[in-house]
């Protein structure tokens, strides 16, 4: 499959042209519906709004949001022209935020002046208190020197910040052709979007993306999917990470179908949107689908239009994967597996597959991508069966971590090869299983012990909705396993019944020493569980020794 060599600014312009009227966004809770014409006339009023605020191309703009229409807005009216859209996480609190800012040389912030029940806006004055007596556009700040304009989304007007609507006004000041002019400087190679891991140690790291980065990855993820301009995709991820603004709108965009966003997730919500604008395909990780399937309401919903979709960001249970397929209908879901680093997707599954493959792999790579299993540490390849270090290389690899040499040196190997860090076996088909993370494998007693496989087993116990094995620390073996349950509704369970109902079926030695009841899993903003705040949580309460 042939590469696709355009930046996201005109790819949208190209859909505008080839479906003028057919729909490109609906937000079916506020009536909003835009056309393919008019989102695109959109995506020009606003690039030509922060043109006028001599932002330049290559500058950084920082948003903080959730899934407003004014970030879709934003992330195109970047791509038009040429600024490097930085995506702040909506749990992000002062100390990130400035992190974040100072790191990314950010120019311009765009938020929301609150989010749920944190304030961003008096955050934001906390870290930058010359805001409330600056001028808008000119603001001059000790600790954030880069930092020069604050546009708010909504009505009210805040001290030193611009509205959203001034951008509007503000276009009239710059034309249609300079507009046009930046548009053909920009080249499908430069940095467009930069995302910051959430990694679970260190401080976060600027991932750069290219337009040919996340265009073509968004490209492939929507063949995988079998995605026509006649789909409807609902988006209740989060769009400041790349399953909501890769696997999501920018998948959509690549065929011209239809993006049908979620501004913040509730399964209600998710299982309305789906019923009311019959959507073909839905985005989640498995906790989303596992609160949808479990909506006391669930079975008075009309999903049968669903199709396909993608499920991603932590491994999928083989019970929610069934109910997904047979409850849900959407026959034709697909596993996508990849990380931030390779914009984001490696490997995804096909529509066809069986489900065996949907359960047991994260399926094969991507068209133009590279995978290889290695001795980890090295670059020697193992054989196929044999688990090792993935690899990949491609198209899809980040430029690299902004203002950190010695970081994407560590990542992306003189070959250009991604290593991962994520354990991981291939078959003779090139169908890849993850294993495990390097350093989420659980060594007790010189015995490597995978969570992955303990956490398929306890899956089927009837009372377990949700389950997370860690290896915590112990002073005979060096670690023992750790199992943090949620139950489902109603049930009641013991320690000693859990351990029970794994006697005589799995090693003694993967027998879970510690077992925690909890209701929810710490995660980050965009669905995945934080084991390492699982294994934090297991010293604080002094559970091990």
């Amino acid at each position: 499959m042939k590469l696709l060599d355009v930046t996201i600014g005109k790819l949208l312009e190209e859909k505008a042209k080839l479906h003028p009227e057919h729909e490109a966004v609906v937000y079916a809770d506020r009536g909003l519906r835009m056309t393919y014409e008019q989102f695109d006339n959109q995506c020009r009023t606003i690039a030509r709004g922060l043109m006028s605020l001599k932002i330049q191309k290559g500058e950084h703009i920082s948003i903080w949001s959730s899934n407003t229409p004014e970030w879709l807005t934003t992330q195109f009216a970047t791509g038009k022209m040429g600024a490097v859209l930085v995506t702040v996480n909506t749990n992000y609190r002062t100390s990130e935020l400035e992190y974040l800012l100072k790191q990314s040389d950010s120019t311009t912030i765009i938020l929301m002046d609150q989010f749920k029940d944190s304030s961003y806006i008096e955050m934001l004055y906390d870290i930058v208190p010359e805001l409330k007596d600056s001028t808008p556009g000119e603001l001059n700040s000790s600790r954030l020197p880069k930092l020069k304009n604050v546009i708010v989304l909504g009505d009210k007007k805040y001290p030193g910040t611009f509205l959203w609507s001034d951008l509007i006004e503000k276009a009239e000041d710059v034309s249609d052709d300079e507009l046009d002019a930046r548009i053909q400087s920009t080249n499908p190679h430069d940095v467009i979007n930069m995302q910051y891991t959430s990694g679970t140690t260190g401080f976060p790291k600027g991932v750069m993306l290219t337009h040919s980065n996340i265009v073509n990855n968004g490209f492939n993820i929507a063949n995988c999917m079998e995605l026509t301009k006649d789909d409807r995709l609902c988006i209740p991820v989060p769009f400041f990470h790349c399953f909501g603004c890769v696997l999501g709108t920018m998948a959509c965009v690549t065929v011209g179908a239809t993006m049908i966003p979620v501004q913040e997730f509730s399964p209600k919500r998710v299982l309305q949107t789906v019923q009311d604008e019959k959507c073909t395909g839905l985005h989640g990780v498995p906790t989303m689908f596992i609160a949808e399937l479990n909506d006391p309401e669930f079975e008075n919903y009309d999903l049968s239009s669903l199709r396909t979709g993608i499920m991603a960001g932590s491994n999928c249970p083989i019970e929610v994967m069934k109910a997904v397929i047979e409850k849900m209908g959407a026959r034709e879901i697909t596993i996508a597996y990849g990380q931030t680093e390779s914009s984001p997707v490696i490997t995804q599954t096909r529509t066809d597959d069986p489900i065996e493959l949907k359960v047991e792999s994260v399926g094969k790579a991507l068209p133009n991508v590279e995978v290889k299993i290695v001795e980890p540490g090295t670059s020697i390849e193992v054989a196929r069966g044999v688990q090792g270090e993935l690899c990949t290389r491609g198209y899809h690899v980040m430029k690299g971590y902004y203002k950190n040499e010695e970081a994407t040196r560590e990542a992306i190997d003189e070959e250009r090869w991604l290593h991962t860090g994520d354990l991981a076996i291939m078959d003779d088909n090139g169908y890849v299983k993850i294993t495990g993370r390097l350093k989420d494998m659980i060594i007790r007693g010189g015995e490597n012990i995978y969570p992955r496989e303990i956490e398929e087993f306890l899956y089927t116990h009837p009372k377990i909705l949700d389950v997370q094995v860690v290896g915590v620390p112990d002073h005979v073996y060096g670690e023992e396993v750790m199992a943090w349950v949620i139950l489902k509704e109603g049930a009641t369970a013991s320690t000693d019944e859990i351990r029970a109902f794994c006697n005589g079926k799995i090693s003694k030695h993967k027998i879970p020493r510690y077992i925690e009841f909890i209701d929810a899993y710490p995660m980050t903003a965009s669905g995945k569980i934080q084991k390492f705040r699982l294994r934090e949580q297991a010293v604080d309460k002094s559970i091990t020794h």
